[in-house]
């Protein structure tokens, strides 16, 4: 039984599956090969931009090699499916043919694919976004974990990923590109010195970028700006300063921290909204 098996499996194994054996082979060592010259090319031949620090310039180079890896292994597998059903005796013309009349029965809907792909190649271009920055689209925001030419990935601080279609987006806010800002609104009370406020922000800001463990990532120290506004409760101001690349919020934070202990201690009070209740 097994011999007569063998004998009907040998001559369509050396004729075919050889063949298909091959072609598999083939198809991966290509795919290997392509993707550590696309990695090797892309690192070469990607012009640096001048603006851009060492991580962010890496960050934009990862993120084309996985673009045109990821494109590369699917025209090659593609090419190889068609060489085995071939091989295995399918028509390959009427295929194609069928494929041709499905694509234009499905035109309509093959119209919103093409815009995806479209946009993706401009973001690619354009360079609006890395893999590693953090953008918002319209109201979804998010770190960019994958992208491909037709969509993004982002997944948002309560850690939900969002599959955005390139064709889909039409405002990009980019937070992570280049440099970051610390753009701080703080309140304090009508009865405080002004000119001690702007020293002690002035000051605490100084401080924080001179620290050891934050002058890294601290472009420009945060200092006072400008008297923003007269509130019902509160003299608003406004504290800026420029931090690497998604370090605002980390900076940012420890500022508040700072700046609530330095207003403690000078006897600088930030109020908040009271009322009072008149009884007849």
């Amino acid at each position: 039984m097994l011999q007569n098996l063998l004998t009907l499996i040998s001559p369509w194994f050396f004729s075919h599956g050889a063949k298909l054996i091959t072609i598999i082979i083939v198809a991966y060592l290509i795919h290997r090969s392509a993707g550590l010259f696309i990695n090797q090319l892309v690192r070469r031949m990607v012009p640096s931009e001048h603006f851009l620090d060492p991580e962010a310039e890496q960050k934009r180079e990862e993120t084309l090699i996985r673009i045109f890896s990821g494109a590369t292994g699917i025209l090659v597998w593609v090419i190889a499916l068609l060489m085995a059903l071939q091989e295995l005796g399918f028509e390959i013309g009427p295929l194609l043919g069928a494929a041709g009349i499905a694509g234009l029965a499905l035109g309509f809907g093959g119209q919103y694919l093409i815009r995806d792909l479209i946009g993706g190649i401009f973001i690619i271009i354009e360079n609006q976004y890395r893999i590693g920055d953090v953008v918002c689209f319209d109201q979804t925001c998010g770190l960019v974990e994958d992208i491909t030419l037709r969509l993004t990935t982002l997944r948002d601080l309560d850690g939900t990923v969002h599959h955005v279609p390139h064709g889909e987006v039409k405002t990009v806010s980019n937070l992570s590109k280049t440099f970051a800002r610390v753009n701080l609104n703080l309140g304090v009370a009508y009865s405080s010195n002004l000119e001690q406020v702007i020293e002690v922000v002035n000051r605490v800001g100084n401080d924080l970028a001179q620290d050891p463990a934050w002058r890294e990532l601290i472009i420009t120290p945060p200092q006072f700006l400008h008297v923003k506004d007269f509130a019902d409760s509160a003299i608003m101001i406004k504290i800026l300063g420029e931090t690497k690349p998604l370090k605002q919020w980390d900076v940012a934070g420890e500022l508040r921290k700072r700046l609530k202990i330095a207003f403690d201690q000078a006897g600088i009070e930030i109020p908040f909204p009271q009322r009072v209740i008149h009884q007849a």
